[in-house]
């Protein structure tokens, strides 16, 4: 049976987990920590009681996430905080937190599955977080925009199209989650087409003067490929049974 601390390694190399400065809280890397075995591994978007819940119920002893548990400034382990803990803690369950290198991975990460998705291959990164390149632009490759959404619209029947640029795009950019970042460095990579996960009411006004193709898929639903490849590959190295823990987040 394989060790936490093996798959740990392993999820940290993988992952390039030190190369990357993330967001204050964001706490990349082990969690919580079990007894130190793993029989089964979990992949779910969000830390949070519901998914921990359901990991426990589902025998999951390491548990990938995207968004992990610490995002917030130090505060008192009482209510959810502390129910949280002790369901991890009695189920047994470790809890591995990645965010943006799961966004940038070139193979596992966000981005480039959604690239994927679209029948692209990616082939420059762009929208540099503390050094290192978060999204991903591929080339359209004759892809026209009503190609592209009918290709979105079959992974994200919530799409929502603000389409203000080119018919046919000579490159898409890919952005999950949050995309409120990557809308203003698309001039500066002569890109007018972005697919994200969700943006603010005002990129609305800012597509139609500057022309932009925005693409919204949701942001959780955007971020669900990670973790599910992360865990995916854990369980074809180390011989493990994995299960994604889906909580029907609309948003």
């Amino acid at each position: 049976m394989p060790t936490l601390k093996t798959i740990i390694d392993y999820c940290d190399r993988r992952t390039r987990r030190s190369a990357f400065a993330d967001y204050p809280g964001a706490w990349n890397g082990l969690q919580v920590e079990n007894n130190g075995t793993v029989t089964k591994i979990g992949a779910a978007v969000d830390a949070g009681l519901e998914p921990f819940c359901l990991a426990v119920d589902a025998g999951v002893d390491l548990l990938i996430v995207h968004h992990g548990m610490f995002w917030d400034p130090a505060r008192p382990l009482v209510g959810p905080y502390r129910e949280r803990i002790e369901v991890l803690l009695r189920g047994n369950c470790a809890v591995y937190s990645s965010h943006l290198p799961l966004d940038a991975h070139p193979t596992l990460g966000n981005n480039a599955i959604l690239a994927r998705q679209s029948g692209l291959r990616p082939s420059r990164r762009f929208l540099r977080h503390e050094g290192e390149a978060i999204g991903t632009i591929a080339a359209a490759r004759g892809l026209t925009r009503l190609d592209l959404r009918k290709r979105l619209s079959r992974h994200y029947p919530r799409l929502v199209c603000l389409e203000f640029g080119s018919r046919r795009p000579a490159e898409v950019a890919f952005c999950s989650g949050s995309g409120n970042s990557a809308v203003p460095a698309l001039a500066a990579e002569g890109v007018d087409t972005l697919v994200t996960g969700e943006l603010r009411e005002e990129w609305f006004n800012v597509a139609q003067e500057r022309s932009l193709n925005l693409y919204l898929c949701g942001h959780y639903a955007t971020e669900v490929h990670g973790v599910q490849a992360l865990a995916a590959e854990l369980s074809r190295k180390f011989r493990l049974p994995w299960t994604f823990l889906a909580t029907g987040n609309p948003l």
